[in-house]
């Protein structure tokens, strides 16, 4: 990475700013809800487009309950070279239909509508990028690989295999996931999400003709919700929510099954291993009661390891190069890029500056939009 190169860059990527909101905009016009595998081919269909222009291979594999992924690599390739991992997602949390509550509008800096900023706007930035760097004949330091998932809005369940596969073989990950705040502060440390299944079984009973005959299991999931509660640790960054709970089958009936759903936030792999212990070792209070309790997902946290600390300074000497002093910050969402961590160097947020994920208010600032693309190019760039 050097000024010139760095000067260079951004240039050019200041005169593709408006290709690169006409991308965005074709691609926030076609709706990709995660419940909808069939929604995201046609999302795919445009990103394989721009990819072959590219002179990339692009390859698919189907989801048996989503829209599986894609995956990109330049057809042309220095033998040898190992490779770099550039990690994106095309669903959003928007159903069909909300184009017409919500229209993409542009109105001065701003583009607004579903999905511009959460994530599709990234994957215009990892894009650009790529294009910067083979119209300059820029030769990246490591072999640049894309994948975009379809299912990352509803925890990456089919595509995590992938993601981790290919996070094993790189060097480094860069995920294009939006900026945080409105000077979109890259993102260098994620909890961890934990998901557990509580089931209480009891004894049904007459609720009036013989209440002691029963095990309300409705009660004991009560003593359950309690003992959970009491291990949130919040100024050490730990939360422990009962956000689903059901049970029972009539109000005049003692209930012998309940059930709750628990999120938990965590901020190291030592908290989420610790607090997991906790969880599955909570017993029953009523006599005969069952409690069984399962971990059903583990999104690890992102760490501020050193690998990672080692590529977020990589990214500040680029953004100073491009004249931006960048911040990092810690986020209590988690992404992909909670996966590729365990297995390699990364770093997160690299995609637009904006705001209102998941929101109706969500927005892009198109004039961030090449500097991004920029930052993105010099640290391909960056020896590793």
């Amino acid at each position: 990475m050097n000024l010139a190169t760095a000067q260079h860059l951004l240039t050019y990527l200041r005169q593709q700013q408006e290709p690169m909101i006409d991308l965005l905009h074709r691609l926030a016009a076609l709706e990709s809800p995660s419940t909808d595998p069939a929604a995201q081919q046609p999302v795919f269909d445009l990103l394989a487009a721009e990819l072959a222009d590219l002179d990339y291979r692009v390859q698919r594999a189907s989801g048996q309950l989503t829209g599986g992924v894609l995956y990109s690599r330049p057809r042309a390739r220095v033998h040898g070279l190992a490779s770099q991992l550039l990690i994106g997602h095309c669903d959003t949390v928007w159903p069909h239909g909300t184009l017409a509550t919500m229209p993409l509008s542009r109105e001065g800096e701003r583009l607004a509508g579903p999905g511009v900023f959460d994530m599709k706007g990234g994957l215009v930035i990892g894009l650009y990028a790529l294009r910067a760097l083979a119209a300059l004949n820029l030769q990246p330091a490591l072999t640049p690989l894309l994948l975009v998932n379809s299912d990352e809005e509803i925890g990456s369940p089919e595509s995590t295999r992938h993601i981790g596969r290919l996070a094993q073989a790189a060097s480094r990950v860069f995920v294009l996931e939006p900026g945080f705040g409105p000077e979109g502060h890259l993102k260098t440390a994620r909890k961890g999400v934990l998901r557990f299944d509580v089931t209480v079984q009891g004894r049904s009973s007459h609720a009036g003709l013989a209440p002691q005959e029963g095990i309300s299991a409705i009660l004991e999931l009560s003593h359950v919700v309690q003992q959970l509660h009491a291990l949130n640790d919040w100024p050490a960054g730990i939360s422990v929510n009962v956000g689903q709970i059901s049970g029972g089958t009539r109000p005049n009936v003692v209930a012998h099954e309940a059930q709750a759903v628990v999120d938990v936030r965590v901020p190291t792999v030592v908290a989420a291993e610790r607090i997991s212990a906790a969880i599955l070792g909570i017993q029953p209070t009523l006599p005969g009661a069952v409690v069984q309790i399962e971990r059903i997902s583990a999104s690890l946290p992102l760490e501020a390891t050193p690998r990672n600390q080692r590529l977020w300074q990589q990214a500040q000497d680029a953004g100073r190069l491009l004249g931006q002093e960048l911040e990092a910050v810690a986020v209590g969402g988690a992404s992909d890029g909670n996966t590729t961590s365990q297995f390699t160097a990364t770093l997160d947020g690299l995609g637009p500056v904006g705001d209102g994920a998941h929101a109706t208010h969500e927005h892009v600032l198109v004039d961030r939009l090449p500097e991004r693309a920029a930052l993105l190019a010099l640290l391909l760039l960056a020896e590793p």
